[in-house]
């Protein structure tokens, strides 16, 4: 399975780092910071469905633009309301 592009990883990693909120994707039984560039490159695919799990401040603008940007890298992600 071939690794999302690094375009894509440091975006969304940029993308988390403007929020305060902890976000996190979870893949399997894979916990991913997503303000990690190192945790994204490790486990990031372009296949596979990711949940995204949000928590802090300013939590409904991160998922907003996390959306977004996975959407624009052709990445599947689920937003977890918890």
């Amino acid at each position: 399975m071939p690794n999302a592009n690094n375009a894509a990883i440091v975006e969304i990693s940029q993308t988390a780092n403007k929020f305060r909120s902890s976000i996190v994707l979870q893949f399997e039984n894979k916990y991913i910071d997503v303000k990690s560039i190192l945790g994204l490159f490790t486990t990031l695919l372009t296949t596979g469905s990711y949940d995204l799990h949000v928590h802090g401040p300013d939590a409904d603008e991160a998922k907003q633009a996390m959306a977004e940007v996975f959407e624009k890298h052709g990445l599947a992600i689920n937003s977890i309301q918890d």
